[in-house]
Formats: C-alpha cells, structure tokens, sequence
C-alpha cells in the first residue's frame, strides 16, 4: 500500500465518502415505503419490548408477555382511534374554520395598540406591521393547517401499510432478541459487546424516555388548557404532547400555539405561554431526566445537521431516528478511539519493557 501524505488521503477519502452517500441516500429514495415500514416497527418494537422485560422478569415467558403486550397495545389504540381520533379531526377541521376570523382579531388588537400608542406620543407605528401580519399568517397558517391534515390522512389511510407494519412489529417483539443475537454473532465479541451496549442506551432508553416523556406533557398541557378554558384545548394539548417526541419540539408547538390564542385573546394567550413554558420546564428539569437516564449528549449544532439529514433521507421518521442515530454513531466512535488509545499506550509500555529488558541485558554483558 502507497504511504502518501495525510492532506491526499483526505482528498481522495472525501470524494469517495460523498459518494457513498448518495448512493445510500438513492437507494433509501427507491425502497422508501419499505424502509420507513422497517423503521417505524422497530421503533415500536424497542418502545414494546420495555413492558415485555417487565413481564418476563415477573416470571411471565416471552412469547406469552410478548402476546399480551401486543393485545393491550392494539386494544388501547383502538380505544384512542375510536374515542379521541374523530374528536381530534373535527378540532383540526373547526381550527381551519377559525383561522381567519382569528386572525382578523389579531390585526384588530395590534391596531388598537397602535392606536392606544399613538394617543400617548409613543414612538411606535403598527400600521404596517399589521396589515403585513394578517397577509403571511393568514397563508402560512392555513397551509401548515392543511399539511397537518394530508399528513395525518395519509398516514392513517395506507392500510397496507399499516397493516404490515403492525405484524412486522409483533414478530420483532416476539424474536427480536434472537435476530440481533444472529447479527452480532459475525462482529468480534468486543466490538459487538460495544455496539449492542451503546444500541441500548441510545436507541432503547431514548425512545422509551421520549415516549414517557411526551405522554407526560401531553396529559399536563391538555389538562392546563382544559382548566384555562382555551379553545381547542384537546388539540393544541395532544399536538404538543405528539411534538414532544422531536427535539426542539415542544418550544416550537408551544410558540405557534401561544401565537393561535394570543390572535383571538392576547392576555389568554400570555396565560397559555406562561403555563405552558412552566410545564415544560418542570418536565426538562424534573421528569425527563429520571426517565431519559444515561444519554450520549450532542453538541446543538450536530442535533440540527442531524435532524436535517434525518428528515432529508426517511422524512419524518429519519427526524425521529436522528439524534439517537447520532448519539449512537458519536459513542462508536468515541470507544474506537478509546481502543486504538489504548492498543497506543500498550504498545508504548511494551517498548519500553523491551528496551530497559535490553539495556539491563548490555549492563550485565
């Protein structure tokens, strides 16, 4: 092998990583439906499996736990589609109604504050402002409205989809553990070790956490919203609680929440963001990290290349995959170089055995 210089080993590896890339990134674009079936069971089989250890610890087999975890799981998501789904899609329909006579509202009070500025000499002209507001509020919200509602019928409508996805699930849930012991018997036994290891704390745990985590907030911010009486109070809870399950998540729903009352009731609207902040604080401070445990911590700037690169190659589900993807890849990487650091250090004591072991050996000769 040619020993050339660092700078044209990076030259030539860079070209042939971005290559690489794409063609992963064109393979993943042709198999698309598969892949993010793939994706989306073992996302619910790692969040499933959890219960499933409960059971088999309480001395309950896996195939018996599994089964029952399964049923429990499908009969509570018929419940949820039977009772909350309709009430949810006629919220998410009367939110599209609402919307320009919200918004309108909105315009009138920055108006009235400008008026009320101007009668008191203060240095502030709304005038423009408002008008430029009601126009790009007025198409913004409405397409994000109307995204939401496509996304949420299409998902919801691909039945075979679904129904594969379903049964994919269950038979990961059921022999999961024999698939991945197949896996890593063809990696070395450390190496291995390592990654199942890491595969747990970033991927298991997270998951598991993140899902807890959003079921908390969800249930607090409806509650909140119910008790301050706010207008499709069910919706905005839930949204959030589903938003909960992405990084950054919670803030940016909370803001375009806050936002929607503040257009009808400005003071409702400052309640909203005041409670709603509150809970998330509670939950960031008290609640996530008890649940979430230990977590390789990323760099902010890696979290937002990685969401990016997520929802770029699997869309929404490569968002949720991301950042435990990321952390996965970063804990790699960090015991890899812990190995050759410390193969390194053996190697610089062995050495230096061998040549004290060949000096006393001068000495004496």
């Amino acid at each position: 092998m040619l020993n050339l210089p660092r700078w044209l080993n990076l030259g030539l590896v860079f070209p042939l990583a971005l290559l690489n890339g794409w063609l992963f990134l064109q393979f993943v674009q042709y198999f698309q439906p598969l892949i993010s079936i793939f994706i989306a069971a073992i996302l619910l089989a790692f969040i499933l499996d959890y219960p499933v250890r409960l059971l088999q610890q309480a001395g309950v087999k896996r195939t018996s736990a599994a089964w029952w975890v399964f049923l429990l799981t499908l009969l509570i998501l018929v419940a949820i589609g039977v009772t909350l789904v309709p009430i949810i899609l006629e919220q998410l329909n009367e939110l599209a109604n609402r919307l320009p006579s919200w918004i309108k509202s909105g315009s009138q009070q920055l108006q009235a504050f400008n008026s009320w500025a101007i009668e008191r000499n203060l240095p502030i002209d709304l005038s423009g402002l408002a008008s430029q507001l009601t126009e790009r509020l007025s198409g913004q919200l409405q397409t994000l409205t109307t995204r939401t509602i496509d996304i949420i019928f299409n998902t919801i409508g691909s039945a075979l989809n679904v129904l594969l996805t379903v049964v994919l699930t269950f038979y990961l849930v059921l022999i999961g553990e024999d698939i991945w012991d197949g896996i890593f018997q063809w990696f070395p036994s450390q190496i291995a070790n390592a990654v199942r290891r890491s595969l747990q704390q970033n991927f298991h745990n997270y998951f598991i956490g993140q899902a807890i985590s959003a079921t908390v907030v969800g249930s607090a911010m409806t509650i909140a919203f119910l008790v301050l009486r706010v207008p499709l109070g069910l919706l905005f809870g839930l949204g959030i609680g589903l938003m909960a399950l992405f990084p950054f998540g919670v803030g940016i729903s909370i803001g375009i929440v806050s936002l929607l009352v503040a257009l009808q009731n400005f003071w409702l609207g400052a309640e909203v963001l005041g409670v709603a902040f509150a809970i998330d604080q509670l939950n960031a401070n008290l609640v996530a990290p008890r649940i979430l445990g230990e977590f390789t911590g990323l760099n902010p700037v890696w979290i937002l290349v990685s969401l990016l690169l997520g929802a770029k190659i699997a869309g929404l589900l490569g968002v949720l995959i991301a950042v435990p993807l990321a952390s996965f890849i970063k804990s790699i990487t960090e015991n890899l170089r812990d190995d050759i650091d410390e193969e390194r250090r053996t190697l610089v004591t062995v050495e230096i055995s061998e040549e004290q072991r060949n000096r006393g050996t001068e000495e004496r000769v």
